[in-house]
């Protein structure tokens, strides 16, 4: 298919390569930047511009991967596409953004896509559209990039996007922390990675819940206490620690 991506960060990018490997032609790519428009395009063997008044209006997909805040904007800038399907990438945003357009939809990435990767990971795609024609269209193209495409509408993506702050973004947080910690008392943190990727594993197979393992688990409280003093320093530490100790007990209590 002939497609125009319009940004040029994490998810242009990452999609864009995809796309490309899967046969499809970028045929513009929509920075604000001219240099960063210029280095993607070159590399999805694209034309680079950066005024929405050059589009080219002989695609079949615009692909509108940038910040949710930027969509309505860029939209505003655009007016109405006749031809073509545009999409945003958003999980959080509501597809009708896109209404002033006759054919529009939703190519969600539920993955968390850094530009610097060397690897294309798999990725889940969300797709919606404003018809069931242009929703055939979108689930093709998603086909070509992935083996997992579900249609999820805006709730249903909504709801998607704040388990995967829990799962991804929470759970990096918490990384950080123990990363500062273990530098602070100059101890490896990367003594801990196998045991972060047994983890990641082990719930392909089996439900978090029943995966849960720990002090606060077997509700072992000579150990949880230790662990306290240890991190009477560290106020942020000790909260999570206190918070997610009780939350697992409860937890386990009702099952």
């Amino acid at each position: 298919m002939k497609i125009v991506i319009i940004g040029t960060g994490n998810t242009a990018t990452i999609l864009g390569r995809k796309l490309k490997a899967a046969g499809h032609h970028i045929i513009q790519v929509y920075g604000r930047n001219e240099k960063t428009a210029n280095d993607l395009a070159s590399e999805l063997n694209a034309v680079a511009i950066n005024q929405l008044a050059s589009l080219n209006l002989g695609a079949e997909i615009y692909l509108l991967a940038v910040s949710d805040s930027a969509i309505a904007e860029i939209v505003k800038q655009l007016g109405l596409l006749h031809e073509g399907i545009i999409v945003h990438t958003a999980g959080s945003v509501s597809k009708n953004v896109l209404s002033s357009s006759t054919h529009y939809g939703v190519f969600y990435p539920l993955q968390s896509l850094r530009r610097e990767s060397a690897d294309l990971p798999d990725m889940p795609i969300m797709i919606d559209a404003s018809d069931e024609k242009t929703l055939e269209v979108l689930d093709n193209l998603a086909r070509t990039i992935s083996g997992n495409v579900v249609k999820a509408d805006d709730e249903q993506r909504m709801k998607l996007h704040l388990a995967a702050v829990f799962v991804n973004n929470f759970v990096n947080h918490l990384y950080a922390m123990a990363q500062q910690y273990c530098d602070k008392e100059k101890i490896d943190f990367k003594l801990l990675l196998p045991i972060i990727k047994e983890t990641a594993m082990r719930i392909e197979t089996i439900n978090p819940s029943k995966a849960q393992t720990g002090p606060a688990f077997r509700h072992d409280a000579a150990t949880i206490q230790k662990h306290e003093e240890l991190l009477k320093d560290y106020y942020s530490l000790k909260k999570f620690y206190t918070l997610f100790t009780e939350s697992i007990w409860n937890q386990k209590r009702e099952l």
